[in-house]
């Protein structure tokens, strides 16, 4: 739709031989001296203004911006594009095909529900580690992926054809963030109008994984919402939001030898977590900017999540257009790049003051080599401590103490011995670091040095590599090191997220036995971003980042209890010397130089030639075709969901709560993997029983992730998280809860207990504590929640995207007073809660407060007031509407 352009901002902009019409920033008093991210959300509204939802008033607030305010001015942000991966994406996808049906009930034409957005969505969340540390792992596993999700992919190759706007990147292409900077995004978009011109604006988007802020690297504003934001944005419905607080985050010097991209990030995510940047922009800034290759921008954008900010931005420069022309962009399309960014004071000039909301610093030259871990990525450990820090931390993972080494026979024979802090799993994977050169060519010559000396991986760790896109092969092959990250098990195992996101496969049967029948604390360390508890293996207790050399490094180690500095790793039998890491860490210069030898434009112009055909695999899918989907009501992949049943085409009427039943009582720092199901599943819990009943064998199951496209898994997998600890079961680890709908309130899994509230008609809750929601921007954690029958979450503090998609779902999320908590009101989770105010929303009123009263079994009561926390009216509207692909439903069949 076409702005009403009341400031007369539109104009012409011509590069080359062609001309473009855009919308000048300067046409409006103010927007040009915003920061970088303002900037750009500016002109959004510029080209969007509707004088409905996007008004002159909106824009004269952004115009007027004062930075040391509170957010209180929403605004509505319509992203340029939509990215998914299949985990996420899938759902999405089933809940497009369900609308379908939705609005024909509706009496409106089905094929409305169409992104209006382009969509693209790549497949690489799927990809397992079943085989490692062979040369046949890729192909083994990339047939078992297909095998697995055979369902999966033709449902989603149907939605390729039925809706438009929507494509697909096969799996065993990349990672999605990695493809996202190498092909898919624009820096600048355009789009043709109805009448023939051309509009050049911005690329921005929104995607289905909280990383998609990997992106803002490359200068694009963009942010990890959940899938029902996500398929609010594809149906053409704007991102309602604050306008935020924007973090100045300046950069000097230079990384010191010895140092990493990933001891960059994770020294910036404690800096910032510290700080606390959530709900806020963090933009970079300063003379250290252009010294920062864009494959490290990338890295550090990627991380903005586990720093808790919704964008971590850089600004364009000469170095994005170098990466452009590497990645195999176009020549016109560069060039566009420049001439809109200059023209619209987008383009990096250090010289210019720009006025932030808070300033931070970082001297790129004080970054030490760095882990994170055991649990969470902003606890970040100097490797020089790394064994100190592990020792204190092993007592809250052992707590019997010490340990005789356990006796160990591998499959081949191999005698060997494992014990507390053994490494069971090193792998090289994910997007924050397999997308980054520098890094990945440092691990490929460590690896070499380290064969050269004669070292190898000790026999109980389970190595493996899984690169971000083919480009990786592609150079390890050209530099002649993926003989050497062989011999040390570090075979090609797939192209995906693989370990980050759980999905690390079995370990050996002999360790996992030793681990298990020992009670073994072991640890994992992965090149990744996310190590929370539970994640990576259900027989892994202790996880850590760390940049792939030091992933090779651990593997060779063996275990984290290891001073790398004093312990050698090994004696070369050539010589008999000890061989330390110092030893065979790469220069600078030896990695800058394979760098500029071993990759060129000519490698991702060849791997993206073709990136939406696939391989003979995808090729000869059986692709079902109309305009809806035909469930199948056997499928145990893909379910028509009941988000929409019995709804009329206008919103009931909220209601107050009560009589409500806690479900879970939890702590701080829950994270959406604590909530939602990710990784695999035993036979024994909910969802094996279930899959059990429907004829689905144990090696069959497959993990949580791939059968997202299936609630019936899904709720049984909420609240199901092996680490996760309800403080109404002490001493209990596990998807447990107490049972006040039957006698004696006996302990039984959530899903049991769900089912018996919802079968007696008692609304549910949840109490929380601080950064509840943090993580992943998982929507089954939301959708989980609300479909146990949960009607809010009472937190002390809510992680941006998990609050938001609580709204989504029609769950309230709900503050303690100031000060207050779970602990400090008295409440055990044996109380009866009533939620008083919730009605007011009904007459178009959004309360800051709702009165609580928890009703002991004595009859004396715990009362107070807590914060709503529906924070802009739209956001209201959702809630009242039951959700908001209820609203985007409602309103699309009424416009039919």
């Amino acid at each position: 739709m076409a702005s009403i352009d009341s400031f007369a901002a539109r104009a012409e902009l011509s590069v080359g031989e062609q001309n473009y019409s855009y919308y000048r920033l300067d046409a409006v008093e103010g927007l040009k001296k915003l920061p970088y991210s303002l900037k750009i959300l500016a002109e959004n509204l510029l080209r969007t203004e509707d004088g409905q939802n996007i008004t002159t008033d909106h824009i004269t607030a952004l115009a007027n911006w004062d930075p040391e305010a509170e957010p209180d001015t929403e605004i509505q942000f319509t992203p340029a594009r939509v990215i998914m991966q299949d985990f996420t994406g899938v759902p999405c996808i089933v809940d497009l095909a369900t609308m379908r049906e939705a609005v024909a009930d509706l009496g409106g034409d089905p094929t409305l529900i169409n992104p209006l957005a382009p969509a693209e969505m790549v497949i690489d969340h799927s990809v397992q580690i079943d085989v490692a540390g062979t040369p046949f792992a890729f192909e083994a596993n990339v047939e078992r992926e297909y095998e697995r999700n055979r369902e999966r992919y033709q449902f989603l190759r149907w939605g390729q054809g039925a809706f438009d706007n929507f494509k697909v990147v096969p799996p065993s292409t990349g990672i999605v963030h990695q493809v996202n900077i190498e092909h898919l995004a624009r820096t600048v978009f355009t789009r043709v109008e109805d009448d023939g011109t051309i509009t050049a604006y911005p690329d921005t988007c929104v995607g289905t994984d909280s990383h998609t802020t990997m992106v803002n690297g490359l200068g694009v504003l963009g942010w990890g919402v959940g899938g029902i934001e996500a398929e609010a944005a594809m149906l053409g419905q704007p991102v309602s939001m604050l306008i935020p607080r924007v973090v100045g985050f300046k950069l000097t010097g230079q990384i010191p030898a010895g140092a990493t991209a990933t001891d960059v990030v994770l020294t910036i995510t404690q800096k910032l977590r510290a700080h606390g940047v959530v709900g806020k922009f963090v933009e970079f800034y300063g003379s250290g900017v252009s010294a920062v290759p864009l494959a490290n921008r990338a890295t550090i954008g990627n991380m903005s999540p586990e720093f808790g900010s919704t964008a971590a931005i850089f600004p364009i420069d000469e170095v994005t257009l170098d990466y452009l022309r590497l990645t195999g962009r176009s020549e016109e399309s560069i060039a566009l790049v420049e001439a809109y960014a200059k023209a619209q004071g987008l383009w990096h000039d250090p010289s210019h003051e720009v006025r932030y909301s808070e300033y931070l610093e970082l001297d790129l030259a004080s970054v030490v080599p760095s882990i994170a871990g055991p649990k969470r990525p902003q606890d970040r450990i100097t490797l020089s401590e790394s064994k100190d820090s592990f020792r204190k931390t092993i007592a809250d993972y052992a707590p019997e103490g010490e340990r005789e080494d356990v006796a160990l026979t591998l499959a081949d024979g191999t005698q060997t011995r494992l014990n507390h802090g053994d490494v069971a799993i090193a792998s090289i994977t994910s997007c924050t670091n397999t997308s980054n050169p520098s890094v990945m060519m440092a691990a490929g010559l460590l690896a070499r040095k380290a064969v050269a000396r004669g070292l190898k991986s000790k026999p109980w760790v389970k190595t493996s590599l899984a690169p971000g896109s083919k480009v990786v092969t592609d150079y390890f092959e050209k530099a002649g090191l993926w003989g050497a990250l062989n011999a040390l098990g570090f075979n090609l195992v797939g192209y995906g997220c693989a370990t980050c996101i759980g999905n690390s496969g079995p370990l050996s049967a002999q360790v996992s036995a030793a681990v298990n029948e020992n009670d073994l604390a072991v640890v994992s360390v992965l090149s990744g971003n996310r190590n929370f508890e539970g994640r990576i293996n259900p027989d892994v207790k202790m996880n850590y980042l760390a940049s792939p050399p030091l992933v090779i490094a651990y593997a060779l180690a063996g275990t984290m209890d290891f001073d790398f500095d004093s312990e050698p790793l090994g004696t070369d039998p050539a010589t008999g010397e000890q061989v330390f890491l110092k030893d065979i860490w790469p220069s600078p210069e030896e990695v800058q130089s394979s760098i500029d030898s071993s990759i060129d434009r000519e490698m991702f112009e060849k791997d993206y030639a073709d990136v939406f055909a696939g391989d003979e695999r995808w090729q000869g899918l059986h692709t079902p075709e109309g305009d809806t989907f035909s469930w199948d009501s056997t499928s145990t992949y893909v379910r028509k969901p009941p988000y929409f049943e019995g709804m009329g085409l206008e919103p009931e009427a909220v209601e107050d709560i009560h009589g409500a039943r806690v479900l879970l009582k939890l702590g701080d720092s829950v994270t959406t993997d604590h909530i939602s199901p990710a990784g695999a599943f035993k036979p024994e819990t909910p969802a094996g029983q279930y899959l059990l009943a429907n004829g689905v064998e144990r090696k069959d199951f497959n993990s949580y992730g791939s059968r997202r496209g299936n609630h019936e898994v899904m709720i049984r997998g909420t609240f199901a998280n092996i680490r996760i600890r309800n403080e109404m079961v002490p001493g209990v680890e596990g998807g447990f809860t107490k049972d006040f709908a039957r006698e004696g309130a006996p302990t039984t899994t959530v899903y049991e207990a769900a089912q018996d509230y919802l079968a007696a008609g008692t609304p549910l809750v949840v109490l929380g504590g601080k950064e509840y929601g943090s993580g992943s921007s998982r929507d089954w954690a939301a959708k989980g929640t609300s479909l146990l029958g949960v009607k809010a979450v009472i937190a002390e503090s809510f992680e941006r995207i998990h609050r938001s998609n609580l709204i989504g779902m029609g769950v309230l999320p709900l503050e303690f007073p100031e000060g207050q908590s779970r602990d400090t009101l008295g409440l055990t989770g044996e109380e009866l809660f009533d939620i008083e105010g919730v009605s007011v929303l009904n007459e178009g009123v959004t309360p800051k407060t709702l009165r609580v009263t928890a009703t002991r079994e004595d009859s004396s009561c715990v009362v107070f007031d807590a914060r709503l926390r529906i924070d802009t009216p739209g956001e209201a509207d959702y809630y009242r509407n039951g959700g908001i692909l209820q609203y985007v439903l409602r309103d699309l069949a009424k416009r039919s």
